[in-house]
């Protein structure tokens, strides 16, 4: 019984007119977004690439003394199914002693264009295009068959209710999840063919994000089923379903991300930069005034004296100012990196606290939790900048010590370590004189500068934070299932 509604309900779908060229236009769009999804990664990988010899040149000119290199964000394969932010966050950031690591130049940033028309990839595809596809076949499964006439024919015969509903459900579940999968496949293939460096991590990804939309695909055909099933007109449940499907994938997202602006104030990045610069110029002004101070008492000390002690103790007080004010000039550098450290942090901190409960407002919808799950198990989510800043911190942090061992490795190789040369010259009355050359300074070595690389999430970590996500996908399907087999077993099907 339950077999032949599955495979009725399979045979309806799939005889569609409307099937065919829906199907042919989703798996155009896939194998597109995917092959898209490609080129743009090859792109990234060679636009890295360069800039990375670039740096290796510029590295040839510099000492270890004072170290200055880029760090440079490594595309990620996953990020052909799933872009998520990678594309609005920056793409390097510089590696100095006293400087922020910041990530800027982003693709968008960099080819305008691309902002305007966004890439469309497999998530999106999933999220918008079969979400409405699911709809589109499911919304008069139930009053379709009433107007027809064929409901009242077939409850004629002893035919559970539980199991008609329950059919209806598997039957269209494969007969739209089935035909998907062979554009799914081409995709997969397609990437094998190009040569995308897919390591088991990412496969297993991939076959996460895959589950995630399956889920997500169900919560909708169990969503057409219901409007069915609670509206006389098949024209009525259309409706229905699509007011529905605007406000979950479009309204309730957005909704929940403004409703946590409003509830959290995070400063924005301009007036992080003013208090930043507030502080510094605070900061010079108190140096520049101690500068002055400092000077005018050493200027007395020396005025106090005879012109022989003057002459004396000139040299040995100027050298006591400069080591004083080098040392107020790096405290004066410290205070403003401890200083620019706190504000990031408070904004930070600020700032996650209002992602998540904006995301938390927006779980309400199986169109955000899954978009959340997808970005997640590409790690192209929200907190991508974070991670990769962070990274680049304990990189920079590590460079900072590798410079400092090798300059001094320097010093202690002695003046011909430093580049200095002292020659001897024997002049025409016989005597020898000694000449002190320079020369260049010593240079590093670009292949002894590490090459920052960021290191994978594992799998556990990527799987945790989609659970949540997935949980809510289960539950937001069973919860429609149930209304609507509530529903029809008090369906009228006269």
């Amino acid at each position: 019984m339950l077999s032949t509604i599955i495979l009725k309900e399979l045979k309806s779908i799939i005889s569609s007119p409307k099937f065919v060229i829906t199907f042919a236009a989703c798996s155009i769009m896939i194998l597109l977004s995917v092959w898209v999804g490609i080129e743009d990664y090859r792109t990234g990988v060679a636009r890295t690439d360069a800039a990375l010899d670039i740096n290796y040149q510029i590295l040839k000119t510099r000492t270890w003394s004072a170290i200055s290199t880029q760090a440079f964000r490594y595309p990620d394969p996953m990020q052909i199914f799933v872009s998520g932010v990678h594309n609005d966050v920056g793409r390097l950031s510089d590696i100095r002693e006293y400087d922020e690591v910041k990530l800027r130049n982003s693709v968008f940033s960099d080819d305008t264009i691309f902002a305007v028309f966004r890439l469309v990839d497999f998530a999106f595809i999933v999220q918008i295009v079969l979400s409405l596809l699911a709809i589109l076949f499911t919304y008069d499964a139930i009053n379709g068959e009433r107007e027809e006439g064929t409901l009242q024919l077939t409850f004629s015969n002893p035919v559970p209710r539980a199991k008609f509903i329950l059919g209806k459900l598997i039957g269209s579940w494969l007969g739209l999840v089935i035909p998907l999968l062979i554009p799914i496949l081409l995709s997969i293939l397609l990437i094998l063919l190009m040569q995308i460096p897919m390591t088991p991590l990412h496969w297993q990804n991939l076959g996460g994000l895959l589950l995630v939309s399956l889920l997500y695909f169900t919560f909708f055909i169990a969503l057409g089923l219901l409007t069915s099933a609670l509206a006389r007109r098949s024209a009525t449940s259309f409706l229905i379903a699509l007011v529905v499907w605007v406000f979950f994938v479009f309204i309730i997202p957005r909704a929940g991300v403004m409703a946590a602006g409003q509830f959290v104030d995070v400063p924005g990045v301009a007036e992080i930069d003013s208090r930043k610069a507030a502080f510094s110029k605070e900061q010079s002004d108190r140096l520049n005034e101690e500068m002055m101070k400092r000077s005018m008492e050493r200027w007395k000390r020396l005025a106090a004296m005879s012109p022989e002690e003057r002459e004396v103790n000139s040299k040995k007080l100027s050298e006591e100012y400069s080591r004083e004010m080098d040392k107020l000039r790096e405290e004066r550098d410290v205070e403003r990196a401890e200083y620019s450290s706190r504000l990031n942090e408070d904004r930070r901190n600020r700032q996650a606290y209002q992602e998540r409960l904006g995301f938390i407002l927006s779980r309400f919808s199986p169109a955000s939790a899954f978009r959340l799950a997808a970005m997640n198990l590409a790690s192209t989510d929200i907190l991508l900048k974070s991670r990769a800043e962070d990274a680049m911190k304990d990189f920079r942090s590590k460079l900072l010590v590798l410079a400092e061992e090798k300059t001094r490795q320097e010093d202690q190789g002695g003046l011909a370590g430093r580049g200095i040369r002292i020659m001897s010259r024997k002049k025409d009355d016989g005597k020898v004189s000694l000449q002190i050359d320079m020369g260049d300074p010593p240079t590093m070595d670009p292949a002894d500068v590490p090459v920052f690389r960021e290191s994978p999430r594992d799998f556990n970590e990527t799987a945790s934070g989609t659970l949540v996500d997935i949980g809510l996908l289960a539950v937001y399907s069973i919860v429609a299932f149930s209304i609507t087999f509530a529903a029809f077993l008090r369906y009228d099907v006269r």
